[in-house]
Order: structure tokens, then sequence, then C-alpha cells
């Protein structure tokens, strides 16, 4: 692929507008106008197979960009009248041009952390997971914490003697690490694996009662094995936060910013231009304001507070902000969990676990507590978006909108209020998200990760008519979203989009398959759908002139490549602003 700088003026042309903005009511139907007034443009890809997401004109073999927003898309020679002197051109040489992926559900600083931390994602057994561990103790001194992160029992190739759910007491871990205290969390973010000097640090003993909406999971003698479900593990995360107490504000904000950075890198390099962050404090929500004063935020951030309601009624009229910084900070949205993940036995389920049939488990937070959440979003005009996997959390969340819309008074389909995961429901409740105007957020990845054991989970009824049911919501017309949920997935858009087209596990087989999306379908859950679903369907998830001018330049047609090229695809080039901010084989 050629970039060049052009050293002569070519004349100029007069773009007729073809038609007016209208008021959008469904993605895809936005802006019909194909050119803003002409002038030079600062960047213009050409020889492109651009596929724009934008009803209006859904292909294109150039694109102009022009003080950081799309002003032409049309043919190369349409948009060359664009081209004068500083212009730098860039020669697509045919490849594949799409919109910016926006990442519509991930963990933004979460991922930044990650990066600095023990990564057990290609963990595959716990012996594993304890000689990292013992490698870490190595390098620090006595006392110091360790950290770590991905690892997931069901990932392991065989079961420890003696584990309960699948892991085994802390005993191994514990000998490597005496002095350290150790937390290890669970991929899904659900759970958190502990040794014997954390659980001390945390006053987590024999007779220490199971928090609301957590569990210490325990030993057939009544010992706390080190695996700490849900809100247990806020008994080793305040211990850790305690110990960081005397950190200065420099080292807390020099931590931050490289979480940002490291985030802003990887998000980049696979083509995220945007990226709706699920859940973080009042304090980050001021740091990456900060960051953003700066221009030092290196994507579109679409940010959702999570706090108690009393912190959300004093400090949200202080915290809205659209498009914020240039068009990189939003935050006008909030998050709560009323469960948990089903890898760890949390997600809430209408009738018990088949693998674990003492429990259905974990609503971690009352609804009535999230009934509240939600009457103090309609008083400020703030979008909710509620965490719900299991079917009884769903149809909690769908219940809750609905009556919290009704004692207001109003059908609540415009405030686009979202279900985070919605990853399984009941059949009766899958039509509701459509009725309602609900948007299911889900992460397309998740199924073909998760689905070699979510059977054992749930059983072959609930799997097949309420896991990941893309295509009966999509169908129903459920506007579907999608994203990976990274650090809980990595932050690839093209293997969840691939996860979204074939439903492909690691094993071979496809799960439930006729819940598959097609190719189109996918891209525009990863593009219009998810700008829509955050509000921003006029500045992002097309290329559209007008719009920010965030591409992404893939070394493959997305839409008609074979299922095994098309899960091998790479993001070559990301534009964001009209800028070329990442070039894959550079750096």
């Amino acid at each position: 692929m050629s970039r060049r700088r052009t050293t002569s003026r070519s004349l100029w042309a007069l773009f007729a507008a073809l038609g007016l903005a209208s008021a959008c009511t469904a993605p895809g139907d936005g802006p019909a106008t194909r050119a803003l007034p002409e002038g030079v443009a600062d960047l213009v890809v050409t020889n492109a197979t651009v596929v724009t997401m934008d009803d209006a004109q859904p292909e294109a073999q150039a694109v102009a960009m022009k003080d950081g927003r799309f002003v032409a898309v049309g043919s190369d020679e349409e948009v060359a009248t664009w081209i004068g002197d500083g212009t730098e051109v860039l020669d697509a040489q045919g490849r594949f041009v799409m919109p910016g992926f926006i990442e519509g559900h991930g963990h933004y600083n979460g991922l930044g952390d990650t990066r600095m931390i023990l990564d057990l994602t290609s963990t595959t057994s716990y012996e594993e997971i304890v000689a990292q561990v013992a490698a870490a103790v190595e390098e620090v001194e006595p006392g110091t914490w360790i950290r770590g992160r991905g690892w997931h029992q069901e990932k392991w190739s065989s079961t420890p003697e003696g584990s309960v759910d699948g892991v085994p007491a802390h005993d191994a871990l514990s000998a490597v690490s005496p002095d350290n205290p150790v937390i290890l969390t669970h991929a899904s973010g659900h759970a958190s694996y502990v040794n014997a000097r954390a659980l001390e640090l945390a006053g987590v003993d024999e007779m220490t009662p199971d928090p609301d909406g957590g569990t210490i999971v325990r030993s057939a003698d009544g010992r706390a094995t080190g695996l700490l479900r849900e809100t247990a593990a806020g008994f080793v995360t305040r211990a850790l936060a305690a110990s960081q107490a005397d950190q200065s504000e420099a080292e807390r904000a020099a931590t931050f910013r490289r979480q940002v950075e490291l985030a802003g890198a990887e998000a980049l390099s696979h083509g995220v231009t945007a990226f709706h962050d699920a859940g973080v404090s009042f304090a980050t929500v001021a740091g990456l304001k900060e960051l953003a004063d700066e221009g030092a935020l290196p994507v579109r951030l679409y940010v959702m507070i999570r706090a108690g309601n009393d912190l959300l009624r004093a400090n949200l009229p202080d915290v809205r902000v659209d498009e914020y910084g240039g068009g990189f900070l939003t935050v006008r949205s909030i998050k709560v969990s009323i469960d948990g993940a089903l890898g760890s036995h949390g997600a809430w389920l209408l009738e018990p676990y088949t693998d674990l049939p003492t429990t259905a488990g974990l609503n971690t937070v009352p609804v009535p507590d999230v009934e509240e959440t939600a009457r103090i979003a309609l008083e400020s005009g703030f979008q909710l978006n509620v965490h719900a996997i299991g079917d009884r959390a769903n149809r909690e969340v769908l219940d809750l909108y609905e009556a919290a819309w009704a004692e207001a008074g109003i059908e609540g389909g415009d405030l686009r209020w979202r279900i985070e995961h919605a990853q399984h429901l009941h059949p009766e409740d899958i039509p509701r998200f459509a009725a309602l105007g609900v948007i299911p957020s889900m992460q397309g990845v998740h199924a073909t990760s998760d689905g070699p054991w979510v059977p054992g989970k749930l059983g072959e009824w609930r799997s097949r008519t309420g896991a990941y049911m893309w295509r009966d919501l999509w169908d129903s017309g459920a506007i579907v979203t999608n994203g990976t949920d990274v650090p809980v997935e990595p932050i690839s858009p093209i293997a969840s989009y691939h996860a979204m087209v074939t439903r492909l596990m690691n094993n071979g087989e496809r799960f439930y398959p006729e819940q598959s999306l097609t190719r189109l379908e996918s891209l525009k859950a990863y593009t219009i759908n998810a700008a829509w679903s955050a509000f921003q369907e006029d500045v992002m998830g097309s290329v559209t002139p007008g719009k920010y001018a965030d591409l992404a330049i893939l070394d493959r047609n997305l839409l008609t490549v074979s299922d095994d090229d098309l899960a091998a695809a790479q993001v070559d080039v990301t534009i964001l602003g009209g800028r070329v901010v990442f070039e894959r084989g550079e750096g």
C-alpha cells in the first residue's frame, strides 16, 4: 500500500449535494449528502474497496478527509478533485476499507492494566499458573502484591484433584508465594483466586460469612479454597487498595496514563477507533477528561459510570459531556451489574445449573437498588446499561425497564437503554427486546470461546433455545451490537466478527450455527449499530461526509473471503480523525 503527498493541485470540480440530512429512525438511515463544500483534503484514500455502512451509498472507491472529518466519498475520479498541494494520498491497492471498528463493550483501563500484570489467558493448567507466580516472586520484594488475570478453569487440560468448582485449594500457590499476597482475576472478571497471605491480609477465615452477592468457596472441612466469587473478591481487593494508599498522586497519575496509552495502542492495532467503556468510577472520568483536555486520548471513548445510587445522585449533573475534546470523550450512561458470569456460576438463572444444582447463580445488586438506579437515569437523562447474563437476570432487567417507564408515563424505546451481554435468555423474553426498544449489547466471541462448556452448565435445551441468540434477536427487530468484553477476551474485532458469522469453536464444531448472522449484518453490529447504541450514529459508524474520519483498512474483504481466510484477516492501517495512527509492520 503506497502513500504519497501531492506536489501539484488538481482542477476543482463542484460537487452538488445529493440531499439533505434527515433525522435517523434506525441505524443506516443516515445523512444523504455525499460531499461537503469543495476544498483541499488532508488525506485521500484511493483505489479501495470501500464498504461505507451507509445505505445511501453502500460502496465507493475513494474517500477524502479534511479537518478530521470525511468530506467526500465516491469514485477515484470524483474524489480526485479534493487532492491538492499538501494532500496525503494513500493508495489502498484494492484493499477493504470500512468504518473504524467500535468496541461495543469492553473495559478500557482494564485492558491497559492487564498489560502491566501477569497474563494468564494462555494457561492450560493450574500448574502453569503456579509456575508463573513462582517466577514473579523471584522478581519482587517480600510483601509486594502479585496480580494476574485471564485464567479459566474450563480451559485447563485437566481438573486438579480435590478441586471445588474446578479449582483446587490454594496450597500449591501459597507454597511458592508465602510472603507475597497474590490475587489472580478470573478471565470473566467475576471471580478471583488468591493465596493464604492475601486471605490473611483480607481477614478471611473459617468464620467469615459470605457477603451479599458473593461466595467464599470452601472445601468440605470449611476452609477457604482461595476462590472468591463475585462480591466476595472485594475482601481482597479492598486489602490491595489499602496497601496502595501511600502512593503519591504522581505515581497514580503515571499508572493511569500508562494504562490509557497501552490500551489505546492495542485498540488501534486492531482497527478499533471507538470504545464503549463498560463501567468506570467518577475518578476515572476525571482522569480521562484531563487527558482529553491535553489531546492525549488515543481512541474515542463512550464511558459508562459505575457507582452507588447516592454517588450517582450527587455527581451525575457535573460529569455529562458529549463529544468532548474533539469527539474523544462522551459520558452519558450508567452501568450496573445485576448478576455475574456463567463460567463462575454467577450468572442468575431461572433454574439451577445443570452441573451445580445447588445454585441458580447470584444476584449481585439487589433488584430494588437497580430500580432506583433506573429512576436516577430517567431524572438525569442518562442512558442505563445493565449487565445481565443469566435468563433470570435478563428477565428481571426487562421487567424493571418496563416498570420504570410505566411509572414515568413514557415509552422508553427512544432512551436506547441496553442490556450488556444478554447471553442467556428464556425464549419468551427474546421478542421483548425489540418490542421495548432495549438494545442487546452482545459479544460474539463469547459464544465460541464459552461454547464447548456452556451445555454442561445449562443443559442442551437451554443452550439451544437461549444461548447467544443473535439471529432470533436480529430477526425480531432488535438492534444487536458486537464487542469483545476485553480483557475478558482479546480486543480482536476480527475474532468476534468471525464468531458472529460462523459460531465456530476451537474444537472445530459450530455452536448452534442457526443463530449466525450474515457478513453484512455482523459488520453493522460492529459499526453503525454500535454507534446507534451510544447515540453517535450522526458522527461515526459509517463512511459518510460530515462524520469523523475514522477508518480501518484490512488485508482482505470481510464480505467475500472464505470462513478460513476470514479468521486470518488483519488490519493493515487504522485512520483516526483523518490521520494514519497505525500501520502494520511499522514502528
